[in-house]
């Protein structure tokens, strides 16, 4: 991959907008936009965007059970499947 072909200014983008949406869903690759020499947007097809969320979501959940089990704040699979039982049975 050779990003520098993923730079791209708003100029190209404005004279070449069809293009550059053809090469992200092409690609899946993201492209960048400068504005005056510096990046201002990143364009993304939206089947990598999604991936990149639920990623992001993931990597979130695991920091999470992480700072769980630093603090101690954990259960068994068992308790937890009680605990599920009798929130069944109470309604």
């Amino acid at each position: 991959m050779n990003i520098i072909n993923d730079i791209k200014p708003i100029s190209y983008l404005k004279s070449h907008a069809a293009d550059v949406l053809n090469q992200i869903n092409d690609t899946h690759r993201p492209v960048i936009i400068t504005q005056n020499g510096e990046p201002k947007a990143v364009l993304q097809d939206p089947e990598s965007f999604e991936n990149m969320r639920n990623a992001i979501g993931i990597l979130k959940l695991i920091s999470q059970g992480e700072d769980d089990l630093k603090k101690g704040d954990i259960s068994s699979q068992e308790e937890i499947f009680v605990n599920i039982e009798k929130k069944i049975k109470e309604k």
